[in-house]
């Protein structure tokens, strides 16, 4: 038997530790399908992926995500779910501080509305992006993924994303969820702030925008097109 060729290209694919839902005594955690659609696009694309968070461990899984109908969230699920649909989480993910960024190709950020407590405070995650970033990677992110971005910096001091078109959940879309004075801020709001090019579909639809090596996704309908022109930006840096 030929033995089996070495996947092209090695990914980090992140998610949030972070299962409380502000001050609402509700839970969250990431969104199932903005990580398993991305999974499935990338391994079918041959390309390896490690599953990481900010801390490492378990990765909650937003009970309002938890949908095994989705053929590529059952197949998530069913390699790296606990098996409790009562309280569901990946138990095994990374930590980002024990990540060495040279060994990795790209970076993913699969969204969920704990992305917003703990992405934006990890400067583990801060490093390994930039690193990434700067050595010709490529970044992506869906949804609630890309504020893992909001003031992600550059070894120059420049913002990763200033000037770079982008596609997040938008501010009409948590204020549709009812989640807009929930949430420590808007993401839509914050990269407006730092100078992105936001690029605005109708709620829920699907908007996927690559701008060179940044790849970003509005929403869970976005989470397959994101992952497909993530495959696009991981040839861009070669």
């Amino acid at each position: 038997m030929a033995e089996e060729e070495a996947p092209k290209e090695s990914v980090l694919l992140v998610l949030t530790n972070h299962s409380e839902l502000g001050d609402t005594g509700k839970k969250t955690g990431f969104y199932l399908s903005e990580a398993a659609h991305p999974h499935d696009v990338l391994t079918k694309a041959d390309v390896a992926v490690t599953l990481a968070s900010p801390d490492g461990g378990a990765a909650p899984v937003d009970p309002k995500s938890f949908d095994l109908s989705d053929e590529a969230n059952s197949v998530f699920w069913k390699k790296f779910g606990n098996g409790d649909s009562d309280n569901p989480q990946v138990p095994k993910t990374l930590a980002l501080s024990e990540v060495k960024p040279g060994e990795f190709d790209g970076i993913f950020f699969a969204g969920g509305h704990g992305t917003v407590w703990d992405f934006p405070t990890s400067e583990d995650l801060r490093a390994v992006t930039s690193s990434i970033w700067t050595r010709g990677g490529a970044v992506g992110a869906v949804c609630h993924g890309p504020a893992a971005l909001i003031n992600l910096k550059l070894p120059d001091g420049s913002l990763l994303v200033k000037g770079r078109k982008v596609a997040v959940f938008t501010n009409a879309e948590e204020k549709a969820v009812k989640l807009d004075e929930v949430v420590p801020y808007l993401l839509q709001d914050s990269f407006e702030g730092m100078g992105a090019e936001v690029v605005v579909a109708d709620n829920f639809s699907e908007n996927a925008v690559r701008d060179g090596r940044l790849v970003t996704g509005q929403n869970p309908a976005s989470a397959k097109k994101a992952g497909e022109l993530f495959v696009e930006a991981l040839s861009v840096g070669k």
